[in-house]
């Protein structure tokens, strides 16, 4: 089995790729995994920490050949509002509910959720559903990056955000992890 030896940002490698191998994005959330490829290579991936995989980016194989990373269409919404400022207020809701959200041109994507769905009409937007490739933005702790991760966390504490309901949250909101990021390993272990 060939091992990956490089991830190739999107847009910063030529040529037709070898392969392919299309992840969604919790499957493009790697650090240690063999991938079948839709043409047949079987490669693995072993790196030192967790990175999110982009649509577009490349896997450098020890042999100098490049299989592509697709990513797969998953069902999304698009949220679209009237104005910049109902777009804004629609985007702050989702932060603060730490959901991953994908940055459109005038619009948002987010995964398929009736409970925010209703959230979003409620807050004067407007919901497509779709079914695209997912790549929500990385964040400010460093999510969603290949230098960085991407997942869901926990601050340790529970409590409800209605929409329109504001709060102080009186506690810290800090981002360290006693978890592992790495899922199970290649080998089965």
């Amino acid at each position: 089995m060939i091992r990956v030896q490089e991830i190739l940002a999107a847009g910063r490698w030529e040529g037709a790729p070898a392969d392919s191998i299309v992840l969604d994005r919790e499957d493009r959330h790697r650090r240690r995994a063999v991938l079948d490829c839709a043409g047949g290579t079987r490669v693995l991936l072993d790196l030192p920490r967790p990175v999110q995989l982009h649509h577009g980016d490349g896997l450098l194989l020890e042999d100098g050949r490049i299989v592509a990373v697709l990513a797969a269409g998953e069902e999304l919404v698009e949220i679209e509002a009237a104005t910049a400022d109902d777009l804004l207020r629609i985007a702050w809701h989702l932060g603060n509910r730490h959901l991953p959200t994908q940055l459109l041109r005038g619009a948002l994507r987010i995964r398929r959720d009736h409970v925010i769905e209703d959230m979003v009409a409620r807050l004067g937007g407007t919901i497509t559903p779709l079914v695209a490739p997912f790549d929500p933005e990385g964040g400010a702790y460093g999510h969603g990056t290949v230098e960085g991760h991407d997942h869901p966390h926990s601050h340790g504490h529970s409590h409800s955000h209605e929409a329109g309901h504001h709060h102080p949250h009186g506690h810290s909101h800090s981002h360290a992890h006693a978890h592992s990021h790495d899922g199970p390993a290649a080998d089965g272990s």
